[in-house]
């Protein structure tokens, strides 16, 4: 299985392959695009939070993102897997957004955190205002990452993706992405006073009423320009 599937959520273990998918999203069907939605929502918006600074202008850009990808599905081959064709695109919509004066970015060109079961175990109201105050400033950190590191340490360390998968996603070679990842976590060291081991899985998270928005807005202007055919 790709890396890409772990930053997925358990509960779709189960659910239709992609191939399968892609059948039925070029048959118009409304809970196909849903699902897909819904499995690729978080990675896709760690991706765009990887080049733009504002949670807001990074759900912009993966609804874009659905947008162009769904009413260009002819244009996919198969070369990759829809996750990776879905990442690419994401990331040229954030780049769009991120070219702006004096706000270029260029992707052609170690602190280590670890998710321990101890610290998920520990469910007390102190525990967790702790892990939510070293998330937050965890979350600054990495924004203040230069955008070309910010981007690869989100795939690699916050998506959890192979450095075969995220290399394919920015369209850079391996050697890119391994350097890029490795000064991106020596400035976080600097950043953060070399303080412990932190919890990455909830950095930049994207589940609940934001995903819900995402899936709801994609598939009504999907149904306006007639891609989506209720059942």
């Amino acid at each position: 299985m790709s890396n890409l599937a772990r930053d997925l959520p358990e509960a779709f273990a189960a659910q239709p392959s992609e191939g399968e998918l892609l059948v039925r999203l070029r048959a118009g069907q409304a809970d196909a695009f849903a699902q897909l939605m819904r499995r690729y929502n978080r990675l896709l918006f760690r991706a765009a939070r990887g080049i733009l600074d504002d949670d807001a202008e990074a759900q912009d850009a993966v609804q874009e993102g659905y947008l162009s990808a769904f009413l260009a599905l002819d244009a996919f081959r198969g070369d990759s897997s829809l996750g990776t064709w879905l990442t690419r695109i994401v990331i040229n919509q954030a780049l769009g957004r991120q070219r702006k004066p004096g706000k270029v970015v260029f992707l052609d060109e170690g602190l280590l955190f670890h998710e321990e079961s101890a610290m998920a175990d520990d469910c007390t109201p102190e525990a967790t205002a702790s892990r939510n105050e070293l998330r937050r400033r965890l979350e600054a950190a990495i924004d203040l990452l230069p955008p070309i590191y910010r981007c690869v340490f989100i795939l690699r360390a916050v998506a959890d993706l192979s450095v075969e998968d995220t290399a394919a996603s920015l369209r850079v070679s391996q050697d890119v992405v391994k350097t890029r990842y490795l000064r991106a976590r020596a400035m976080l060291r600097r950043q953060l006073d070399g303080e412990g081991e932190a919890a990455l899985c909830n950095v930049h998270d994207f589940m609940g009423a934001r995903c819900d928005e995402v899936v709801r807005e994609v598939l009504a202007r999907l149904r306006e320009v007639g891609v989506v055919r209720d059942q």
